[in-house]
Formats: C-alpha cells, sequence, structure tokens
C-alpha cells in the first residue's frame, strides 16, 4: 500500500470581488499554496444563485482551497478571519492524506 501524510484542507467560499484581497492576505502568511475555482452555483440562508444569471462580480462565489500542516493552521486562520469578519464567506477545516508531504 502506498504511504500518505496527514495535513489540513482549509476551503474558504468568499464573493468574487473580495478574491484579491484574500490572496494577497494568503501571499504574505506561510502557506504553501493555494487554488482559486469559481464556484458555479449554490444555495445559501436567504437564496439560490447560479453564475451565469448574474450579471456582474457581485454575487459571483469563489472557493480557495489550501493544503497545509495542522501547526499552521491556527495562524492562518486567525488572519483570515480578519478579511471575512466583514464579508460574507465560509471557512471549512478538513483532515486530508497526501502522497507528496514536501509539496506542503
Amino acid at each position: 500500500m502506498t504511504q500518505t501524510y496527514p495535513k489540513k484542507r482549509l476551503s474558504i467560499i468568499i464573493e468574487a470581488p473580495f478574491l484579491n484581497r484574500l490572496l494577497d492576505l494568503l501571499d504574505g502568511l506561510d502557506v504553501p499554496g493555494y487554488t482559486a475555482l469559481p464556484a458555479l452555483a449554490g444555495r445559501g440562508k436567504s437564496r439560490s444563485w447560479r453564475r451565469d444569471a448574474l450579471s456582474s462580480d457581485a454575487g459571483r462565489m469563489v472557493q480557495v482551497l489550501i493544503v497545509l500542516d495542522q501547526g499552521k493552521v491556527p495562524a492562518v486562520l486567525q488572519e483570515i478571519r480578519k478579511v471575512l469578519d466583514q464579508q460574507i464567506g465560509i471557512v471549512t477545516l478538513s483532515d486530508v492524506e497526501v502522497l507528496r508531504p514536501e509539496l506542503f
């Protein structure tokens, strides 16, 4: 069996206009990397939405994924919270296994 290594996966969903602010923050933190993806559709507390039905970036959502060591999580979450306290956003943290730990 192939050996895997435990890491944490941090998922952040925010409105597209705030993406650059979040990415600038991540660039200044001790994270090994991230991937930003468009969210195509969703439903929240107040309504459903579809990306192709929105006329501007306001209301469009993006997801940023980060895989990192457990020891880095508290400091990263503390800084991310400063950005998200004033914005719409969802943050989840989960356990993952990776094949190449040196990348994270």
